[in-house]
């Protein structure tokens, strides 16, 4: 509005000095009103994409729970999520007030993964579609299923407090506020490497045979032959000629 209002006035005005005179005016009219009219609307704005829904994967019933001896990668199974949180991250171009302003989206998610049966001695390294997370650069909670273990406090101040399971006996992990900039906004594939003690199993050792790497007698302590054929002898744990 003031862009045609100040186009009129400047004509006017410059008329008083000829037809070059009014054209200036309009001109310098036109550009003052623009000014005006950027700096009361507050210039364009641009927004990005934006998420509808979010697709999660769930935990199908009677799933088994994987059982864990020494250190292995492992895949986790989702037990627990809450809806995508939304952050509007706002920029401006050009001048402070009457440049265009674009608005994009970022997105985190919360959830939990089960592992296996616990109990185990933590998680080393974690793995999001292939790739090595810094786990000094996101939140994310191991629970090692201990028959003690707490309940996690995000998911007992979104559920309440008794509708909660801790889960014990059971070692998975909680993320809070994972971002999913580098993922395309989707939960990724993660994957664990968590080590478990032997413990109880390690007593119930009492020997291993590795076949063929050190052979069947590597660790006789006596001379083992055998006869190929007729006044033949061959030694099986002997292999110098002395």
């Amino acid at each position: 509005m003031a862009t045609v209002l100040l186009q009129a006035a400047g004509a006017a005005l410059g008329s008083v000095f000829g037809p070059v005179g009014a054209v200036l005016g309009r001109a310098a009219g036109a550009l003052a009103g623009s000014a005006i009219d950027r700096s009361l609307l507050g210039g364009t704005t641009v927004s990005g994409a934006r998420l509808s829904a979010a697709r999660l994967s769930g935990a199908s019933e009677g799933t088994a729970i994987p059982r864990l001896y020494g250190t292995a990668r492992l895949g986790g199974t989702l037990i627990w999520a809450t809806r995508f949180e939304e952050e509007t991250v706002s920029e401006r171009a050009g001048g402070k007030a009457s440049g265009t302003r674009t608005e994009s989206y970022r997105y985190f998610a919360n959830l939990a993964l089960a592992l296996c049966e616990g109990e185990v001695a933590g998680v080393r390294r974690v793995w999001a579609d292939g790739r090595e997370l810094d786990l000094t650069a996101i939140e994310m909670r191991v629970y090692r299923g201990t028959p003690d273990q707490p309940a996690d406090p995000l998911i007992l101040a979104r559920q309440g407090e008794t509708q909660v399971p801790a889960y014990r006996g059971l070692a998975y992990v909680v993320f809070e506020r994972l971002p999913l900039d580098d993922f395309g906004n989707r939960i990724p594939l993660l994957q664990f490497e968590v080590i478990r003690a032997v413990g109880e199993l390690e007593r119930r050792v009492r020997a291993v045979t590795i076949i063929p790497g050190a052979t069947e007698h590597g660790y006789a302590t006596v001379k083992v032959s055998e006869q190929p054929g007729e006044g033949e002898q061959r030694f099986l744990n002997r292999n110098t000629l002395t």
